[in-house]
């Protein structure tokens, strides 16, 4: 099997990002001499959640718009029933372990009694101006046993120093000082790059080390989402689904700060690179409904059971997370609807992938030595499947670069799939083969693989 070296690696990365490596292109003897990244006991927790919800919540809600432009009154805020123990509950249904609340959004009210400004729940009717939705959020997550985290829109349409750097990222600042320091323990903290003008026609250059040097100090433990990182990156859309092929390893250089953008950024952040220098894993975000906030003329539109479990093969199943973002209603309550279909997506992917069809099936690792690293199962009958799901033990690093399954029939072996990465997990779906054995060979690695995991299921009715 051969083993790519960091020479051969700089030479053919577009081609590895693109997924056209060859079976021959790069052999090499030796094993890489540098050290190859790997995930953080945080990140690794992370990615093991597999399934998150994100919460868009706020005065949006109740403007039915999707962008808010910060002349919103605060006095608009005034969800009758918010229940953020239901929220907790929904994402517990939904086989989901971390949730994520809009703190802040573009528009700039806070969901939090801030210091730095007067449009937040504090000027609102909420709990009589006595409300805070932050706090309520965190402590029905640690009630249900679920990882809290926070977004906090480095845009403000509101705030008046906004456009006037220095003193705008001393307020974005203190913002995050609040929210790391008031609410304990937090499992992610997300950014984007959202930018615009301010007041005086002046845009905002965002001090980015500052920011992320106040979550390492005030919140060490928590993962730190953006495009650029420096934890965990955008997957480069938000329609839920990750790249193929899809590195956890990146070039810290290739995406040099939230919102930067270009083609080659994109491609950076679908794909990731074989040669990078650093973990940086990817997070697959998209909305349950048409738009982020809750519109009551979308409740029709919820995303369905199938859409969903389609969803997570192409995230989860791409060694990727999904973060589902699935929005309260303007009584502060997740609609019936979206509940429901979480149920359901839960249910389907117990059933699919819950039972693996050949465990207790002879299991035979052959590593590489001069030959393509395999795994062979050998079943005690014939046995019908249409689905594999791969894994790799990303505790010590993804090595696998593309990879080859077959089938032993009455007909004798034959090609089921050809793959690139793996990872954390690779979901392949292909018709309904019933085999007596079944191979996996692993044609190209990054360095030489470690023993991978192979479940067998049948997702089709």
């Amino acid at each position: 099997m051969p083993i790519i070296d960091r020479r051969t690696f700089i030479a053919t990365g577009a081609a590895c990002a693109a997924g056209l490596l060859s079976r021959g292109v790069g052999a090499a003897t030796a094993a890489p001499l540098w050290a190859r990244p790997r995930p953080s006991a945080s990140q690794l927790l992370w990615q093991r959640d597999e399934l998150a919800l994100f919460l868009h919540f706020g005065v949006n809600t109740f403007t039915d718009r999707e962008w808010g432009d910060g002349t919103e009154l605060p006095s608009i805020f005034a969800p009758t029933r918010l229940d953020a123990r239901q929220w907790a509950r929904v994402a517990k249904s939904g086989g989901c372990r971390a949730l994520i609340l809009t703190a802040k959004h573009h528009d700039g009210f806070c969901l939090w009694p801030t210091e730095t400004t007067r449009h937040s729940v504090a000027s609102s009717p909420f709990r009589d101006g006595q409300g805070d939705v932050v706090r309520e959020f965190v402590d029905a997550c640690r009630a249900e046993g679920l990882r809290a985290g926070l977004y906090l829109s480095p845009w403000d349409r509101n705030h008046p120093t906004y456009g006037d750097s220095p003193r705008y990222n001393d307020v974005y600042a203190a913002q995050l000082t609040e929210l790391l320091t008031r609410y304990g323990p937090l499992h992610e903290v997300w950014f984007d790059g959202a930018n615009g003008e301010g007041p005086n026609g002046k845009r905002q250059v965002y001090d980015w080390p500052r920011v992320w040097a106040l979550v390492r100090r005030h919140q060490p433990a928590a993962v730190m989402f953006s495009d650029a990182g420096p934890d965990v990156r955008w997957c480069g859309n938000e329609r839920g689904i990750a790249g193929d092929p899809n590195w956890s390893a990146m070039d810290p250089a290739a995406v040099p700060h939230p919102g930067a953008d270009g083609a080659h950024i994109i491609s950076a952040l679908q794909h990731g690179d074989p040669n990078g220098t650093v973990w940086r894993p990817a997070e697959a975000d998209t909305s349950i409904r048409p738009g982020w906030f809750y519109h009551p003329a979308e409740d029709e539109r919820v995303r369905p059971v199938d859409n969903l479990v389609e969803l997570y093969a192409q995230s989860v199943g791409r060694n990727s997370k999904l973060l589902l973002n699935v929005p309260p209603t303007r009584a502060g309550l997740i609609h019936d609807t979206d509940a429901a279909n979480l149920a359901g997506m839960r249910s389907r992917l117990e059933a699919v992938y819950g039972r693996d069809l050949a465990d207790g099936a002879p299991r035979q690792w052959r590593p590489a030595t001069g030959r393509p690293a395999t795994l062979e199962l050998d079943f005690r009958s014939p046995l019908t499947f249409d689905t594999t799901r791969l894994a790799e033990n990303i505790a010590t690093g993804q090595r696998v670069a593309s990879y080859t399954i077959r089938a032993l029939d009455a007909s004798g072996w034959r090609i089921l799939w050809r793959g690139t990465t793996i990872g954390y997990a690779k979901i392949d779906r292909f018709p309904p083969t019933t085999a007596r054995r079944v191979q996996v060979t692993i044609d190209e690695a990054v360095e030489s693989p470690e023993s991978i995991d192979l479940t067998l299921h049948m997702a089709s009715d």
